[in-house]
This record gives structure tokens, C-alpha cells and sequence, in this order.
């Protein structure tokens, strides 16, 4: 099964929509509490992220009996320092989004953790494409 979402730039209320219907689906089809617990915060953050960094951009879920496979793309300005945004508590985020409760320098960390692979593809004005795989079964 695969799902498409649209995720809007700068729209923090529509933020977590993807990862909420996700969820919903993974406890229809019985997945193991565990794993959708990873894969809502890993989804989660992408989304914020899409919000704050990217502009906004499109999220695909591939589910299948084995694995459960997030792709993101956006648009927006890429990732500079993937390895310093890598780590906790580094974040780009300007102040008007950190006074929302947001840009706390955990989103690509948290992803990271609550995910069995992650890939990172970005370039300085091409976007960045994250691919996530989270293994159903290990919890």
C-alpha cells in the first residue's frame, strides 16, 4: 500500500497530518504499537522540518508486510552541514518558529533514531530528499 501527502510550507496546523493518518492506517492493519510509535515521530519531524526548512513538499508511505518506507522531497534551500544538522540541538530555525515550540535541533536526530535506515540527499538550492525504512516485526 502506498500513500501520497502533500505537506504545506509554513502551515504548522496542518503539520503532523501525514504522520496522524499514517498512524491511524498502521493500528487498522495491526502493526505492533512499538513500530508505530517510531514511525509517527520519525514522520512527525520530517513534517516540521518540511514546514520550517523546506517550504513545504511531498511525503510517500510505502507499507508492505516486512517494512514501512517514507520518502520526503522538497524544494526548499537544501541542508548546508548535514553533519553539524546532525547533531542534537543544532538548529537553523529562526526565532519567530522557535517561540512556536519548534527548532529545538532534534528533527533530524529524532528521525534518525526512529528509524533502521535513513538517507539524506541534499544539495545547497536543490531540495532535499530523505528516504526512512522502519522494520515491521522489530520492535
Amino acid at each position: 500500500m502506498t500513500y501520497h501527502y502533500d505537506v504545506s510550507g509554513k502551515d504548522f496546523s496542518m503539520a503532523g497530518c501525514a504522520s496522524t493518518a499514517t498512524k491511524k492506517k498502521l493500528q487498522q492493519l495491526g502493526v505492533p504499537m512499538s513500530i508505530i510509535k517510531k514511525t509517527a515521530v520519525a514522520m512527525y519531524e520530517a513534517e516540521i522540518n518540511m514546514v520550517v526548512h523546506g517550504g513545504g513538499g511531498v511525503m510517500d508511505v510505502d507499507i508492505s508486510d516486512s517494512e514501512i518506507t517514507i520518502v520526503l522531497k522538497d524544494q526548499g534551500p537544501g541542508i548546508p552541514d548535514l553533519d553539524k544538522a546532525m547533531e542534537e540541538g543544532y538548529s537553523t530555525a529562526p526565532t519567530m518558529v522557535r517561540e512556536l515550540g519548534f527548532g529545538a535541533g532534534m528533527g533530524l536526530p529524532n528521525m534518525k533514531r526512529n528509524s533502521d535506515f535513513m538517507n539524506i540527499e541534499t544539495a545547497p538550492g536543490k531540495g532535499t530528499t530523505v528516504t526512512m525504512k522502519i522494520k515491521i516485526g522489530e520492535a
